[in-house]
């Protein structure tokens, strides 16, 4: 069984896919204590919570895969897009210093995946990624990159991210998973007898469904078949142009948690053990767990072809 660590894990998303494929999760870590609790729970003990700049490369075991979902708010187009200019961006030098450690003192991993936002590969014209592309390069790794989105595996969300599998002599051509069929709706995700909180007030409700102020016009709509991108800060109730509602029993609300979780692939055996606000958090910055499991048995594709 291939032994695999997790950078930046949130809730777990991108690590419960690969688990679902065969993989084994030896060690895994992430900054949120509320994360953290989450993975704890449902996935494994074998998670540190701990700021990855406090951990040496030798506190991590060795292993085969890498995965980092690496935060993305500086590369998105959601945020200030400032990339290296912010220091959570500077974060892709940290993997950077962890493979160049266990390359020289293990010879792995031969196979790195790492996940953000599709202007990943646009941002600054294209000279972030550039960069990114020739420091893996430079290690000795083959670069594969492809934007991926959870509406052509499975999950009724429009969500597409910059996934780049890095590989590092092994032979042979990696392919990305091929799309799927669609066969849900958002409103096939939905719970039965919603708690009255998740229903919008008559004072919120008129905030919600306007069409914005000023200079900025966005038109509200809900019950969308396929949903919007989930986001982190979803318990703010952004208007219906960005944020998700549907109509129940007549009145409009918005998403549960647990739907939230259903719209990035995660089962409903995954127990919820946080705030609403937490859990909004969590499965807005999650990785989409059908994505990963694509990805993930896809790189076994691979390795049985080497």
């Amino acid at each position: 069984m291939y032994k695999v660590v997790s950078l930046f894990s949130g809730c777990g998303g991108l690590d419960l896919g690969f688990k679902e494929a065969g993989f084994d999760i030896i060690w895994a870590n992430d900054f949120d204590k509320y994360a953290v609790e989450s993975y704890k729970h449902n996935i494994s003990d074998h998670i540190i919570c701990e700021d990855i700049n406090n951990i040496k490369p030798s506190d991590i075991p060795e292993h085969d895969l890498l995965l980092a979902g690496f935060p993305c708010q500086p590369f998105s187009m959601m945020g200030k897009e400032l990339g290296f200019s912010d220091y959570r961006g500077t974060l892709f030098f940290k993997i950077l210093n962890i493979l160049k450690y266990h390359l020289d003192t293990y010879g792995s991993p031969k196979i790195i995946v790492l996940e953000n936002v599709k202007n990943l590969q646009t941002h600054d014209n294209g000279k972030t990624f550039k960069i990114m592309k020739e420091s893996l390069e430079e290690l000795g790794y083959t670069v594969n990159v492809d934007t991926l989105n959870s509406a052509d595996y499975g999950v009724p969300q429009t969500r597409n991210r910059t996934y780049v599998v890095g590989i590092k002599d092994l032979p042979g051509t990696f392919q990305f998973p091929r799309e799927l069929p669609l066969e849900k709706t958002l409103q096939d995700l939905l719970e039965n007898n919603v708690d009255k909180k998740y229903f919008l007030s008559d004072k919120i409700l008129k905030t919600v469904m306007s069409t914005g102020t000023k200079n900025y016009y966005a038109k509200p709509e809900i019950d969308l078949p396929i949903a919007r991108p989930l986001c982190a800060t979803m318990a703010k109730m952004h208007r219906a142009s960005q944020d998700n509602y549907v109509t129940d029993n007549g009145k409009i609300r918005r998403l549960t948690p647990r739907e939230c979780a259903r719209l990035q692939g995660f089962p409903d055996s995954f127990e919820i053990v946080v705030s609403d606000s937490q859990a909004y958090k969590q499965f807005g910055n999650a990785v989409t767990v059908n994505v990963s499991f694509q990805v993930a048995n896809s790189i076994l594709t691979f390795l049985e072809n080497t």
